[in-house]
């Protein structure tokens, strides 16, 4: 989840403090969580949060996962909830990173199952040292467009486990290259937001 890039319609329209994010299964099942006022916050829907965790429902417990573009932190909690060893949040947004920590103590996460990054995504994978990930989740903000950017800094050695899982969510008209040990394994279209999860195979890139 993360900005789609929207301005606010008024510079002084206050804070929705009743916008609430779900979490669909697991452990914090129900909990919904509030949300923080950013422009374009923009949580993944339940309709693909649910088909997506769907098809990792067989291989998510005790995945290491990485949480480019957090937003909200919807598809990490998600992960946590359902049985991921460790989840990285990564979030630019200092308002927005100070809400996800604070929900996550609302949950009681246990602090050695996650660790919050407020940074810059791309400028936190070119200065942490290298740790291969199970599972990525990669939504960047819609107006920023940063795929190619971001899909480029994961290629480099040591980001992504040999068999990991990427998961690409983008407007459904925008064209991304993905490295080329990078395969399709599902895809959804739900309106106008595409979702697709693809498998790395180490054994291309050698």
């Amino acid at each position: 989840m993360n900005r789609s890039g929207r301005s606010p319609k008024n510079k002084n329209t206050r804070p929705d403090t009743s916008a609430r994010v779900r979490l669909i299964a697991g452990r914090w099942r129900r909990r919904q969580l509030p949300v923080g006022d950013a422009p374009g916050l923009r949580p993944t829907g339940d309709r693909i949060r649910e088909t997506l965790f769907n098809w990792l429902m067989q291989e998510l417990p005790g995945l290491r996962c990485l949480d480019l573009f957090a937003g909200t932190g919807a598809l990490g909690l998600e992960a946590l909830s359902r049985g991921a060893a460790h989840v990285q949040f990564v979030e630019a947004h200092a308002a927005t990173a100070r809400q996800l920590q604070t929900n996550l103590r609302l949950l009681d996460a246990d602090p050695r199952e996650y660790a919050l990054a407020q940074c810059d995504a791309l400028s936190w994978l070119q200065s942490t040292p290298a740790q291969p990930f199970d599972l990525v989740f990669l939504d960047p903000p819609f107006a920023q467009d940063l795929w190619q950017s971001a899909c480029a800094q994961l290629t480099e050695p040591g980001y992504l486990a040999e068999e990991a899982l990427i998961y690409v969510e983008s407007p459904k008209e925008t064209k991304i290259e993905t490295p080329s040990d990078w395969f399709e394994l599902k895809s959804l279209q739900a309106g106008a937001v595409s979702a697709r999860l693809f498998r790395r195979n180490a054994a291309m890139s050698r």
